[in-house]
């Protein structure tokens, strides 16, 4: 007595195993791929830092780099005299205490061999004082005071005593009688009759307080 045995009792079982191989196969798959991507974001974050993150050695050299080839700033001491030239009339009996004028600076000032204040740079200046002959006691008086100067196109406010009238002789520069008007000591300019400086007259300023040149 022979006994057939066929394939078709155990083929559900086999092909439920072979299902199941194959979704295990596929996770793995997933879980795989899952953590390659991780691991790829994780080098990308670390080779890319975020905007806020604190400055890199590089950049800090550079800042120290360009600190270090900026040109300091050029300081004038106080009591440098700036000689400029009017380049407006002004006279004692038109001009009111507050009024503003310009001056071209005549003679450049070096500090350390460089030029802090280039000549032709333009000046700023103010009416302290304008009294005209006649009204007041004492004659006709005039006092001006540089204000600003403009170097590398920027102003820079200053503090000057008051204006004295200048000739040129020997190279030096004094207090003189022009047009009825003296200098008196940085006062301001005194006379008998109005004073009156007209565009081009020679000036000299001094400074009370230094100032802070920044160069190029």
């Amino acid at each position: 007595m022979s006994v057939s045995l066929e394939n078709k009792d155990f083929q559900p079982v086999e092909d439920l195993m072979n299902r199941r191989l194959l979704a295990l196969l596929s996770l793995c798959a997933l879980s795989i791929g899952a953590v390659v991507a991780g691991c790829q974001k994780a080098a990308d974050q670390q080779s890319s830092p975020d905007a806020s993150a604190t400055p890199s050695v590089t950049e800090a050299a550079k800042t120290a780099v360009k600190k270090a080839i900026e040109p300091k700033p050029l300081v004038i001491p106080a009591d440098t005299v700036i000689s400029v030239v009017l380049d407006q009339t002004i006279s004692s009996k038109t001009s009111k205490p507050g009024d503003k004028f310009t001056a071209t600076v005549e003679s450049p000032i070096e500090i350390g061999g460089k030029i802090a204040i280039p000549k032709s740079a333009r000046a700023e200046g103010v009416v302290r004082e304008a009294k005209a002959a006649g009204r007041f006691k004492g004659g006709a008086a005039l006092a001006l005071e540089l204000t600003s100067v403009e170097v590398n196109g920027k102003n820079h406010e200053i503090q000057t005593s008051g204006a004295t009238m200048s000739s040129k002789g020997k190279g030096k520069r004094t207090a003189a009688m022009v047009g009825g008007a003296a200098g008196t000591g940085g006062a301001g300019l005194t006379g008998n009759r109005d004073i009156t400086l007209n565009a081009e007259t020679p000036l000299d300023f001094k400074l009370l307080q230094p100032v802070t040149i920044r160069q190029k």
